[in-house]
């Protein structure tokens, strides 16, 4: 269901130019595709074979050679256990064809490429803390932030973000990591797989990652200008903690994600406190460090830090396997699918005490509904994860878990500004 190859005929090793040892059980069919039709056309057809039971169409296909060719592709759905059970695939039959074939490619495709190379989607993660600071401080009194600087932090970070998702999938194939991963959920593990799409080369991805870096930094210095003076060197040492964290999360010699836990702690250091504190150094009007507010703004970080580590924990499941096999040895590869589950409990009920705790400290008891959320929406989730850890059904818990952090921030965010 994820376009892993599982078995391919002798037409089709001809057809491509791959034996099926390549390919079988370890590459995806977007192989024999252009990313950008990739993007723009294959889920199309997959619904449409799924509702009409069958998809006939012409496209263009790429050799193993490179060699681009025309073919008639037909797509079923593929019952292996007898149509009255859940689907478990497709197969596909390509005709090489002698007609001129031209697939148009669509300018919303060409967007969705550069959303897809950068991962821009998840920057959510770490968006919202900024505007939880904000609404912390819009809420407590007037004229206590930057309002410019703050504009000027969410796009700092967000182009921050983008360099650290660019450059962390650049070392993911530099080191091998994303060749072995044939595992991932489409979208929400494995990297973008732009690279592997060709939707741009590896050397694109290294450049582009070190103009978005350069880029943030330019916009972090113009941060600095317009700081408090008594907040400057904070705002620069949270800063550079955080570029250093993001670039050599995947990047040698430290590649902390592989390193049995410092991975996951880099998650939450550079996800929750590390952005709500530089992001309420670089905006307050007055000494943060002296003030009331420090503490605050670190309790905000935490229970965000927390439930994006567990986005970060809950995507190394399906990614085991072949992290393995790379020594990715993260928390998952280190103690197992089946123990992992525990940790992702103990790290969501981390972040239920210490939003309370949040709660408490600003005493504002409105917090304790996000608390809430967590409890119901994030042990549901746990229970699908506790049933689902080892099979392909986990998708939801790992779309829930981005959904979780996403909602327990905006409604932290509301609170403390109403």
């Amino acid at each position: 269901m994820e376009g892993r190859i599982l078995s391919m005929n002798a037409g089709a090793e001809k057809i491509f130019g791959y034996t099926g040892e390549e390919l079988i059980g370890k590459k995806r069919v977007s192989l024999f595709s252009p990313g950008e039709i990739v993007l723009q056309n294959v889920e199309g057809w997959l619904n449409e074979a799924v509702k009409n039971g069958v998809y006939v169409g012409k496209t263009n296909f790429i050799r193993k050679d490179g060699e681009k060719f025309n073919a008639k592709i037909t797509i079923r759905p593929l019952f292996a256990n007898g149509k009255q059970n859940p689907q478990t695939g497709y197969i596909g039959v390509t005709e090489v064809i002698d007609e001129e074939v031209e697939v148009p490619i669509n300018f919303s495709t060409k967007l969705i490429k550069g959303l897809a190379i950068t991962r821009m989607p998840f920057t959510s993660a770490s968006l919202l803390p900024i505007f939880a600071v904000g609404a912390y401080f819009a809420g407590v009194g007037d004229d206590l932030f930057n309002i410019t600087n703050f504009i000027l932090c969410i796009f700092g970070v967000l182009i921050a973000h983008l360099s650290v998702n660019v450059l962390n999938d650049y070392f993911d194939v530099k080191d091998g990591t994303d060749e072995e991963n044939s595992e991932y959920f489409q979208q929400v593990s494995g990297g973008s797989r732009a690279i592997e799409l060709g939707l741009i080369t590896l050397k694109g991805t290294k450049k582009l990652g070190t103009i978005l870096t350069f880029v943030a930094l330019v916009i972090g210095g113009i941060v600095l200008t317009l700081t408090n003076p008594a907040n400057v060197n904070s705002v620069i040492i949270i800063a550079l903690a955080g570029l250093f964290l993001g670039y050599f999360y995947t990047a040698p010699p430290l590649r902390l994600v592989a390193r049995r836990g410092l991975g996951e702690l880099t998650i939450f250091l550079a996800f929750g406190p590390l952005i709500t504190l530089g992001t309420a150094f670089a905006i307050f009007n007055q000494d943060l460090a002296s003030s009331e507010h420090l503490i605050n703004c670190l309790l905000i970080g935490i229970p965000m830090g927390l439930l994006t580590t567990n986005i970060l924990l809950i995507n190394e499941f399906p990614d085991m396997n072949s992290d393995m096999k790379t020594n990715k040895n993260h928390l998952v590869v280190t103690f197992g699918k089946k123990n992992s589950r525990w940790i992702y409990l103990t790290i969501l009920l981390l972040s239920i005490f210490s939003t309370y705790l949040l709660a408490n400290n600003v005493e504002d008891s409105m917090i304790l509904i996000a608390a809430a959320i967590l409890v119901i929406y994030g042990g549901y989730i746990f229970t699908v994860l506790y049933k689902k850890y080892n099979t392909r059904e986990l998708v939801s818990a790992n779309w829930g878990t981005i959904a979780l952090q996403a909602i327990f921030c905006i409604t932290v965010s509301l609170t403390l500004i109403f």
